[in-house]
């Protein structure tokens, strides 16, 4: 039998890059757009709905420019899938021991496949991973209807979530499903 390898999983540069690229681009047209036609652009007043609608769609294209250039210069690992376990960064740097974790395998969200890791009701309470269901950015995300599984979206990874179950199931192969 092959000996397993850690693998590491980080920001992808690509997908990053072009969401902070394709962000500042809608900031751009927009802003000639109100150049070119003064007459369109909306009043400096909250009493303007169209000040609010695109001020509000700025500060929200601004976060994604942040957080696209943030993430292309964080090489940090995000997951580590080794001997000791799955470790967990996205701000929360935690390790999940193999005895925590009860099931993993690949869960379809919309088209793409993501990795669902089940953990042990107390595994879950010490981890105090922060999930939340409203974070729109974030790749690590609560299981609707499994109270103890954690999905890891691969969104803006360098690996895809196939690439992460394969490397678990070279650790633990009884914890994979398919």
């Amino acid at each position: 039998m092959p000996r397993a390898e850690p693998l590491q999983v980080r920001y992808g540069r690509l997908h990053n890059l072009g969401m902070a690229a394709v962000a500042l681009a809608m900031m751009a047209v927009a802003t000639i757009h109100f150049v070119l036609d003064p007459a369109n652009t909306p009043n400096l007043s909250l009493n303007d709905p169209r000040f609010v609608m695109f001020f509000m769609l700025a500060v929200a294209m601004g976060y994604y420019v942040f957080v696209g250039v943030s993430r292309v210069l964080n090489r940090e690992p995000q997951v580590v899938i080794d001997r000791e376990g799955v470790w967990l960064g996205f701000g929360r740097q935690r390790r999940l021991a193999w005895n925590d974790i009860a099931t993993l395998r690949l869960r379809r969200l919309g088209f793409r496949p993501q990795l669902e890791i089940g953990l042990t009701d107390q595994a879950l309470l010490e981890a105090d991973l922060r999930l939340s269901m409203w974070s729109l950015d974030d790749s690590l995300r609560p299981v609707r209807g499994q109270p103890t599984s954690v999905l890891v979206r691969d969104n803006g990874l360098d690996t895809p979530a196939t690439a992460m179950l394969d490397a678990a199931r070279a650790f633990r192969p009884n914890l994979a499903k398919t």
